[in-house]
């Protein structure tokens, strides 16, 4: 279904990874003539070797495959490419290899979508065969097993037949990889605008090399890369001179600071609720848009009246949680306690507690036996990452180095811990994306931006972006301009083939309507 925001985008609400300072452009340095030579080797512009510490092989040249793939009854012929773009610093020496994989089509006024994964660590292969490309693993579901076949099938929910697709590998993840000192990589590439400017210039790049900078340009981001996607927007529009037609932001991480002040603020409870309570109605095979409006009007209504009413209105305290045991199916006692208050970890603990089992962040209906279950915490992995990491590593590893044969021998990072861990959570990531979102389709009023979200999705509850979104000043006459968008499902709710068809079809009304 559909929430379009009465107001457009001053601020964007999501849980998980998130005034715009003027970033420094960064250097566009000439680029040698030989591409390949140029990309895994240290080369400066003059073409001068130059000293930047590593002692990586170079990466392969681009390699190409063509491939086709069996479409609303028609056959649709494409090349995949697998290549590298190089990263350079201020002084235009070579600092990192930014791995990408690009569908492409031939015809004329092809549009182009960047995608961009999260984490901070995450690779794209996750919009890339398990939402938006042409290929489709299934992982990530209920039942699901690290161990199972990684059999890639045609998928039904790409977006190839109406844009190209690129999906870019930060560096950190995939087989993307950094050409310096540990301390130069954090500093160059693990932090907020060093990211943001980096992965823009990638973009322009890819534009660049491919002769596509007159295309129209579009931009998919998932999670933190939902944090990514205003961001990199606003400064390639205002830095690089190249503007987005269209952002779609999936499960996006946009702002953290929803969590403030939760005490005294009932947003943080608001955001929370409506997940659960889908997730029980799911499970019970009750699961309708009709049944979410009535826990939306609820949510904004009695349920955050009670909340700020607090212990002043102890009968209005009392009809909020037997009202919220009925929603989510919890133990009355379990939400007495909370006081109607359900914080996602004891909730997740506790929905499955009597099958020994534990729920997903990103979807509570994805379980796993709790191998600590008398712990005070959750001692284990997500269950849905549990399940995922491996086949899709296994899945991306064949299918680049075999079927595209890009012989590579490196590492795959399909979730790099690592990255993450040494990620640089500054100021500006606790600020989240609102204020370029805002700015951004300030100064475009041509730009449509479409929020996706799975109403049971717990680590960026679909909520917390209805209620920025309906804090939005008017910029323009389309109040569809920002929407939000829910679908059946978690944070990954693409897993699911009518999630995944659904979600194409509204991209792709978007996308008509330049």
């Amino acid at each position: 279904m559909k929430r379009s925001g009465t107001r457009l985008a001053a601020s964007v609400i999501a849980l998980g990874l998130c005034a715009l300072s003027a970033p420094a452009l960064l250097a566009q340095n000439d680029k040698a003539a030989d591409k390949s030579s140029e990309k895994s080797t240290d080369k400066s512009p003059d073409n001068k070797s130059v000293d930047n510490k590593s002692t990586l092989p170079p990466l392969p040249a681009d390699a190409h495959v063509q491939q086709s793939i069996e479409l609303e009854g028609k056959t649709l012929h494409y090349t995949v490419t697998v290549g590298t773009l190089p990263v350079r610093d201020k002084e235009g020496k070579v600092s990192g290899d930014v791995v990408f994989t690009a569908y492409t089509v031939d015809g004329p006024n092809r549009p182009v979508t960047f995608a961009l994964n999260g984490g901070p660590g995450a690779s794209s292969v996750y919009l890339n065969f398990g939402a938006i490309g042409p290929r489709h693993l299934n992982a990530g579901n209920e039942g699901d097993s690290p161990s199972d076949p990684t059999t890639l099938t045609d998928n039904p929910g790409t977006w190839l037949d109406f844009t190209d697709l690129v999906f870019i590998d930060p560096i950190g993840t995939g087989f993307s990889r950094s050409l310096v000192s540990e301390a130069e990589t954090k500093k160059q590439f693990y932090s907020t605008e060093a990211d943001i400017e980096y992965l823009s210039r990638a973009i322009y790049d890819w534009l660049i090399d491919n002769g596509r900078v007159a295309s129209r340009k579009y931009l998919i981001g998932e999670s933190y890369g939902g944090f990514r996607g205003p961001r990199i927007t606003l400064f390639l529009q205002s830095q690089l001179g190249v503007a987005m037609n269209g952002v779609t932001l999936v499960s996006p991480y946009l702002n953290p600071t929803i969590e403030d002040n939760g005490d005294l603020s009932p947003i943080p409870w608001m955001v929370t609720l409506p997940p659960i309570t889908a997730a029980n109605l799911e499970r019970q095979h009750k699961l309708t848009p009709e049944a979410m409006q009535q826990v939306i009007a609820y949510t904004l209504g009695d349920y955050a009246t009670a909340l700020i009413k607090g212990n002043t209105d102890p009968s209005a305290t009392q009809a909020m949680i037997q009202r919220v045991t009925e929603m989510t199916g919890l133990d009355a006692e379990f939400v007495k306690r909370s006081g109607g208050r359900l914080e996602t970890g004891s909730y997740l603990r506790e929905v499955f507690r009597e099958q020994g089992k534990i729920g997903s962040v990103y979807d509570s209906n994805v379980t796993s036996f709790d191998p600590f279950p008398y712990a005070p915490e959750q001692r284990s992995n997500d269950p849905l990452l549990a399940t995922l990491i491996a086949p899709t590593t296994t899945a991306m590893v064949d299918f680049v180095t075999r079927t595209v044969g890009w012989k590579v021998d490196a590492r795959y990072n399909a979730l790099s811990y690592e990255v993450n861990q040494q990620w640089d959570r500054g100021d500006e990531m606790r600020k989240g994306s609102v204020s370029e979102l805002r700015q951004a389709v300030a100064a475009d009023p041509k730009l449509r931006v479409l929020i996706a979200h799975g109403w049971n999705d717990l680590s960026c509850p679909f909520m917390g972006s209805i209620l920025t979104v309906n804090q939005m000043p008017p910029m323009g006459g389309d109040p569809n301009r920002v929407a939000v968008h829910e679908y059946s499902g978690g944070h990954m709710f693409y897993t699911r083939e009518a999630g995944r068809i659904a979600l194409r079809n509204d991209v792709k009304e978007m996308y008509a309507k330049h």
